[in-house]
């Protein structure tokens, strides 16, 4: 179950989907316009959030900057789609903290009626979290961090000793002191949770992607921690790696089950089907 269904703003328009294609693609404005035969001018009031861009010029910048046709005139046209959030075996409380003109999204997944759960990134630091934690909450049995940026570990020395946790987990290769690392296929067990690991590099050099599931649960399906992999309509910049930020968007996609509910480090919950068929990255 989630325990707020509110539903913020996909993290990036349309003019940020096709300003992150064009780096992955090592376009400029103009070199992208003279291969699409859209004129520069509209792809920057695009990237300036001007955009009245055509069905026709986008199903151009589509094709030209290799993205999913379907998803970018969805994005364009202000009507991406966004999935009905079925029931999860384990509570999802979406701790969502400001972040510049946006929201960065920390999790804590826990047995519902439980006072213990595992948090799953610690926000800008522990008074960001501290103005979002559910009261119900006041035991930890982990923390597993996605990746090692001010707004998704902020404080979280600051956590472990808070709550006395003794298990606190992030990417192999991450420099965060209270950590130890946590690598592509380990599983850790927490209660009825069972969590595995996916090294997803790509965003950043050390990134990893957390599946959980209940075993024991006759019913409800799976969550992916996807960390800034993928979002609602859009996935991070590779700024480590594009290569590798597209091979394992598509790796970890196809990896999971099609409804399993991804909880992203930015927007709305989305699921692994929803994205496998809109997604302007995934195609």
């Amino acid at each position: 179950m989630v325990t707020n269904q509110t539903i913020p703003p996909l993290e990036d328009e349309l003019g940020d989907v096709l300003e992150k294609a064009m780096h992955r693609a090592g376009l400029t404005d103009e070199s992208l316009a003279e291969r699409s035969g859209v004129r520069a001018g509209r792809i920057l009031d695009a990237i300036d959030y001007r955009s009245d861009l055509t069905p026709d010029e986008l199903r151009r910048l589509a094709a030209t900057l290799g993205l999913n046709e379907v998803g970018l005139c969805a994005l364009g046209a202000g009507q991406y789609p966004q999935p009905a959030i079925g029931p999860l075996p384990f509570c999802v409380w979406p701790l969502r903290m400001p972040h510049g003109i946006g929201v960065a999204n920390a999790y804590l997944v826990g047995e519902c009626g439980s006072d213990r759960a595992v948090l799953f990134d610690t926000g800008a630091g522990i008074g960001a979290l501290e103005a979002v934690w559910p009261r119900s909450i006041r035991r930890l049995d982990a923390v597993f961090l996605t990746h090692v940026e001010p707004e998704h570990a902020g404080g979280l020395c600051e956590i472990v000793e808070r709550f006395e946790v003794q298990a606190a987990f992030v990417p192999q290769g991450a420099t965060a002191p209270c950590g130890r690392p946590a690598g592509e296929g380990e599983k850790k067990t927490f209660g009825p949770l069972e969590i595995t690991v996916f090294a997803t590099p790509g965003h950043a050099a050390a990134h990893n992607c957390y599946l959980l599931r209940a075993p024991a649960a006759r019913t409800g399906g799976t969550l992916l921690i996807s960390g800034d992999l993928v979002f609602a309509g859009s996935a991070g910049g590779g700024y480590f790696s594009h290569e590798q930020q597209r091979l394992n968007l598509r790796r970890v996609l196809h990896a999971v089950p099609p409804a399993t509910i991804i909880a992203p480090g930015h927007g709305p919950l989305t699921t692994v089907e929803n994205e496998l068929r809109y997604n302007p990255f995934v195609v």
